[in-house]
């Protein structure tokens, strides 16, 4: 697929509240539209990445690339750029915005049914667009500062890793938003589902964590293996405390002296309450919070973040 250059030089005031890469074209994110056909609408049939851009560098852009590629051919997905194309397609979308704190979203769905074979996916050619957003917070300022309180689903079960490999990021989530919906009527900020056998997962956007007796422990399966889940893998070994990637239940959490979620939108945060119960004190923890102070430290280190190439 060839770029086609803007035409504007950088920023784009167009573009101040949003940029879309689509059709091989950067245009504003309103103008931004994909096919009513494109199995990536109708049948969820895509995969997708988001990297955040904090102050104006991108964090961990090549784990985003690793994981966004890798999730394409588990689909069987070809990738129309290459990483470099690919790579510098987001630099010149978040350059065009003007944004110095973004969210930036690629995704490749299987694109458009051939008419003669309507229900052959091996027929399609795959369609790629990415965005770049003002930042998005899972959780709000005051909702961060004391704590969030989450649900476990009871009536909705994680999708089975046998039916959806979890490890690509993708949009089934009809389990996540049903969850999510039930969660937020009993009062809840958000959702935790627990698998079939009674295992935790995962919540809408999120990874999990428990924190007890110096370890920090987050569930091994029917995950995905999100990038700020592994970032906060990586601190707790650079700071010498114990983690463990295992089976969890919803004990783990009742037991635990802190809870946090983890995702690219909003970084490390903590959860005072689950299921109405407090969690330690019932307070965001001093654990939490150094892990959460690191982590936006490392969004200036050149070895977590790169800048955002803003030349024309």
């Amino acid at each position: 697929m060839a770029l086609a250059e803007a035409e504007t030089t950088l920023p784009d005031p167009k573009m101040a509240q949003g940029g879309a890469f689509i059709d091989g074209a950067f245009v504003p994110v309103q103008d931004a539209k994909i096919s009513v056909l494109d199995f990536g609408l109708t049948r969820s049939d895509c995969t997708y990445d988001v990297v955040g851009v904090w102050k104006g560098r991108f964090f961990r852009l090549d784990r985003h690339l690793d994981r966004f590629e890798a999730s394409c051919e588990r689909l069987r997905l070809a990738l129309p750029l290459s990483r470099e194309e690919l790579e510098a397609t987001l630099h010149r979308l978040v350059a065009l915005t003007g944004l110095e704190d973004a969210y930036v979203s690629m995704t490749l769905t299987r694109g458009r049914p051939n008419p003669a074979a309507p229900r052959d996916p091996r027929q399609c050619v795959p369609n790629f667009y990415a965005y770049a957003i003002p930042y998005v917070w899972l959780a709000n300022e005051a909702q961060q500062a004391k704590g969030l309180a989450l649900k476990i689903a009871r009536d909705v079960a994680r999708i089975s890793r046998r039916s959806v490999d979890q490890r690509t990021k993708n949009y089934h989530w009809l389990d996540l938003e049903m969850a999510l919906l039930h969660a937020l009527d009993d009062g809840a900020d958000s959702v935790l589902l627990m698998d079939i056998d009674g295992n935790l997962t995962e919540g809408p956007g999120y990874n999990v964590f428990a924190y007890r007796d110096g370890v920090w422990s987050t569930p091994d399966t029917n995950v995905l293996e999100g990038i700020t889940r592994g970032a906060v893998l990586d601190l707790l070994a650079e700071m010498n405390v114990g983690s463990s990637v295992r089976p969890m239940t919803e004990d783990d959490l009742f037991g635990a002296e802190e809870v946090i979620v983890t995702t690219t939108a909003g970084g490390v945060m903590p959860v005072t309450a689950v299921d109405g119960r407090p969690v330690g004190d019932g307070t965001p923890g001093p654990q939490a919070a150094r892990l959460k102070a690191l982590y936006w430290d490392k969004h200036t280190d050149p070895a977590w973040s790169v800048p955002v190439d803003r030349t024309a």
